[in-house]
């Protein structure tokens, strides 16, 4: 089966999907050993980790979809592709939906906000217009249907630029579209989040940033609402700076850090047991 195909089982299941979000192939690679069901390639997580700047349209396409090779090939697991406004007009998006296809990725996020894009938890968003946001979402449609094997998310920011009542009817219409995945960026409350659930059909996914405008809430109330996956978009990066701000703390301290993965641990998880003894099978 192609990761799309088990992405595609996955929605069809019974489980609640928990998908912490990745932003290279080691943060991949680790979520898999975890034991999770999918991973997704956080665009706010890529500009930091690869270029140390914000998300806020900085990125681009061909950058974001390098990036998602090489993750692709460090996992096994269904990998959900940030596509952020699809780079451009309807033509754009066709080419970016086709482009992460090729990459590995088994589904991609589109959006409707204004480019350039930024951070759905940030200042300063602004969106399009209700048609050229069923444009966009109609293009990657497209693409899927004519060949390429990705599901498609579509996603709404319209809540902080133009109230929740406009970002409903913005995710209805891309339901009827053909959207695989509908993602109401920002909801701003348990009842807004309740209220999407409601009225809206089709696999949902809750976006869960630490500190953001949207309650972060325990799986089971997620599931019991109606959403069927919950993103974690920044819990590893955050883990991670905090862990390595720590570890450059303690050295400038004149001391060893002491909370560290150990090498043989780190050798383990990137593979070095695999390599040897593929080398050792072509030794002369």
């Amino acid at each position: 089966m192609s990761t799309a195909s088990n992405l595609r089982a996955l929605l069809a299941g019974d489980d609640f999907l928990m998908m912490p979000c990745c932003f290279d192939g080691l943060s991949a690679t680790l979520i898999e050993r975890a034991g999770y069901p999918l991973t997704f390639m956080s665009g706010f997580s890529v500009s930091a980790a690869r270029l140390g700047m914000p998300d806020t349209g900085l990125i681009s396409y061909g950058e974001m979809v390098d990036q998602g090779r090489s993750i692709c090939q460090a996992t096994a697991l269904p990998v959900i592709g940030d596509g952020d406004t699809g780079y451009g007009n309807a033509l754009n998006v066709k080419r970016t939906v086709q482009g992460y296809a090729q990459a590995g990725f088994a589904g991609i996020m589109i959006e409707d906000q204004l480019s350039p894009k930024r951070c759905g938890h940030t200042k300063g968003k602004q969106t399009v217009g209700f048609d050229e946001a069923c444009m966009r979402i109609q293009a990657a449609v497209d693409a899927r249907n004519e060949g390429a094997d990705i599901l498609i998310m579509a996603r709404t920011d319209a809540r902080q630029t133009e109230g929740l009542d406009e970002a409903i009817r913005r995710m209805k219409a891309f339901e009827k579209i053909g959207a695989d995945i509908l993602f109401l960026e920002a909801p701003q409350s348990v009842d807004e989040m309740t209220f999407f659930c409601q009225e809206v059909k089709g696999a949902k996914m809750a976006n869960m940033v630490e500190q953001g405008k949207t309650p972060v809430l325990p799986p089971m109330q997620l599931a019991e609402m109606g959403y069927k996956i919950a993103a974690y978009p920044l819990t590893l990066i955050l883990s991670a700076v905090q862990a390595m701000e720590t570890a450059l703390e303690e050295l400038k301290g004149g001391y060893h850090p002491k909370s560290l993965a150990s090498f043989e641990h780190l050798q383990e998880v990137i593979g070095f047991p695999d390599y040897y003894q593929n080398e050792e099978r072509y030794k002369i």
